[in-house]
């Protein structure tokens, strides 16, 4: 009996050990990894009260580290694993995107039959759930504070399309991606549906991702998307920093309810921009910057995409527009930096096909 208990004992070892040489052994550098029971504890064993989001590839749950640390762990829920390069890729691909407006990843775990990403917990959650608190629990953003917002997107998507090798595409920009930290500086998150591209072709795909009503209409016709789908998506989002209002839902209180592109052309041509604009707002902005916003909005969401600005173009009329206010906020974010605390998303990476990914040097930062 003695010896048939330790053969069993030996065998399970041996199949225990395989599994980790299996799913483990690869280097992500500054990642840290997790075990599942270290994520299954600090998320109160996936508890539903600690679900922050949830979409098609995942459920997000805040977490608690055990030295205080807030988390976010999102559990991947395809179980048609392709084994452990697709994970490997997906883990290096965003571990490597280093900077101050992308989401940073913090860790992972992997076990034969899970993958669970952390990221930090953003504490002032998304663009999304400020626009959309109608119980007015917190403090609106004002005007400055939307274009300063919109300038962070924009800067990181620009590192994205053009300081990234391969380029990224995010593919589902909006204002439930952008997420705020503490100083409510804004990160783009949900990599779950960027690929890695190579500089000379653009990426065409059998299914198109994202959400309705910030989906760019070439992509949505013939599936092919390129750094100019996610400036028709970054247009859109400007619209509802701007008016406060869904994609899909505009009016701003009217009778008149639909796309939120289509409504905001009928009042540029009728020159009543001061309709659309977010009540919460109240006056509180310039008209002449209102206008400039909402026409950089109308160019960023054009049909042809080859008549679209760059991301770069677009940040450099953000930047004209943020002014003298956005100089503060840069030295005040600057004087926090080392400081302030890792936090972390909502939203998070989905897998992604194998490809290499390097990084330039060009506007790294450190960790968050």
């Amino acid at each position: 009996m003695l010896l048939v208990c330790w053969v069993h004992w030996y065998r399970s070892r041996l199949l225990f050990t395989s599994y980790v040489q299996q799913d483990y052994e690869f280097d992500v550098g500054h990642l840290k990894r997790f075990s599942f029971r270290e994520l299954q504890v600090a998320t109160g064993n996936f508890s539903a009260k600690n679900i922050l989001g949830q979409g098609g590839y995942g459920v997000v749950y805040k977490g608690c580290l055990p030295n205080r640390t807030i988390v976010a762990v999102k559990r991947l829920k395809d179980p048609n694993y392709n084994g452990e390069i697709q994970f490997q890729t997906e883990v290096e691909m965003i571990g490597l995107a280093l900077h101050r407006n992308l989401l940073r990843l913090y860790g992972f775990c992997m076990t034969p039959g899970e993958r669970l990403l952390v990221y930090p917990y953003m504490p002032n959650g998304s663009v999304a759930d400020r626009l959309r608190d109608t119980c007015q629990v917190k403090p609106s953003l004002d005007w400055n504070r939307r274009m300063c917002i919109a300038r962070g997107a924009a800067r990181g998507l620009l590192y994205l399309h053009e300081q990234c090798n391969p380029k990224i595409i995010h593919r589902d920009v909006k204002a439930a991606n952008i997420l705020l930290d503490g100083s409510f500086e804004a990160v783009v998150g949900d990599f779950g549906l960027a690929k890695l591209l190579d500089r000379r072709d653009s990426h065409v795909t059998t299914a198109v991702r994202g959400t309705v009503g910030h989906i760019a209409p070439e992509y949505l016709s013939t599936g092919q998307s390129s750094e100019k789908t996610d400036v028709f998506g970054f247009g859109i989002l400007l619209l509802e920093l701007i008016t406060g209002q869904k994609a899909l839902d505009a009016g701003n209180g009217q009778v008149h309810k639909g796309m939120i592109l289509d409504w905001v052309r009928t009042l540029h041509e009728e020159k009543r921009l001061e309709v659309l604009v977010d009540r919460d707002l109240k006056g509180c902005f310039d008209a002449s910057d209102l206008e400039k916003a909402v026409e950089l909005a109308l160019q960023c969401t054009q049909s042809n995409p080859n008549i679209r600005p760059k991301m770069s173009e677009v940040l450099k009329i953000l930047e004209e527009l943020v002014g003298q206010f956005g100089m503060e906020e840069s030295q005040v974010g600057n004087n926090l930096g080392e400081a302030r605390d890792c936090s972390f998303s909502r939203n998070y990476s989905d897998v992604h096909e194998e490809s290499s990914f390097v990084i330039e040097a060009m506007e790294l930062s450190g960790p968050r």
